[in-house]
């Protein structure tokens, strides 16, 4: 008996023994745990960091690219502008370079060739209208003009069609005009209305043909005005504010 108690409690001692060997290895490996997690935690922060460093550097050279390439087309904008400016500048020289040319043109025309030495009202071969000056433009039949071809010779002259917003006015183009032919006015219908080149509309009541699109007016001797179609091609008279002298 003493024999088998023995041997239980060396059985016991055993059992003892490994469990106190596996709560060691337990606690031991409780205790390596926490170092792995450091690691894992160092080596996250890391990569982390590197992800940080590296967006950095790309979003830098992005936005060094983005200016670059914003101060190459700013540069090319004021190149733009300067150029602008220059051509500006030589349409305005050349705009008053002409100017002066018409200024001396008329001054020739209206001074140069008189035997008084005084300057006249009216250029040479206009006849005087108070307060403007007409021209009579009445060439052959070959050489007669739609309204607007008309319109666009009078310009040439520093002139436009010839206005006659009253009685007076149609009676002093009447005075000097010849021919029965009749002559372009700056009279036609824009917009559903009689309208003359100066932008009035036509008060005259006399005048009451339909206001037509397509149809200008026409001036005949005695007064009278004609509705013709505006591609009809007639003389013409051009009109233009006499000197005061």
């Amino acid at each position: 008996m003493n024999r088998r108690t023995q041997q239980e409690m060396e059985e016991i001692k055993e059992q003892e023994d490994d469990y106190v060997n596996a709560s060691r290895g337990t606690v031991d490996k409780k205790r390596t745990r926490p170092g792995r997690r450091f690691f894992l935690l160092i080596a996250v922060c890391w990569l982390i960091l590197l992800a940080i460093m590296g967006l950095r550097i790309y979003l830098t050279s992005e936005l060094s690219g983005n200016n670059a390439e914003l101060y190459s087309r700013i540069q090319e904008l004021e190149t733009r502008e300067n150029n602008l400016k220059q051509q500006i500048q030589d349409m305005t020289t050349d705009w008053n370079e002409l100017n002066a040319s018409r200024v001396q043109w008329s001054i020739d025309s209206y001074c140069l060739g008189n035997t008084d030495d005084k300057c006249l009202p009216c250029q040479r071969g206009w006849h005087l209208t108070q307060p403007s000056c007409n021209a009579y433009n009445n060439p052959p039949s070959p050489g007669w003009k739609t309204w607007e071809e008309a319109r666009e010779d009078c310009k040439g002259k520093i002139s436009d069609l010839a206005v006659a917003h009253d009685s007076e006015e149609k009676e002093a183009i009447n005075a000097d005009s010849f021919g029965f032919n009749g002559y372009w006015i700056g009279l036609r219908v824009e917009d559903g209305k009689w309208k003359w080149v100066d932008g009035s509309d036509l008060t005259d009541s006399s005048f009451n043909a339909a206001p037509v699109d397509g149809r200008c007016a026409v001036f005949l001797k005695k007064n009278t005005w004609s509705s013709v179609s505006c591609d009809e091609k007639q003389q013409w008279i051009c009109q233009q504010k006499a000197l005061s002298v």
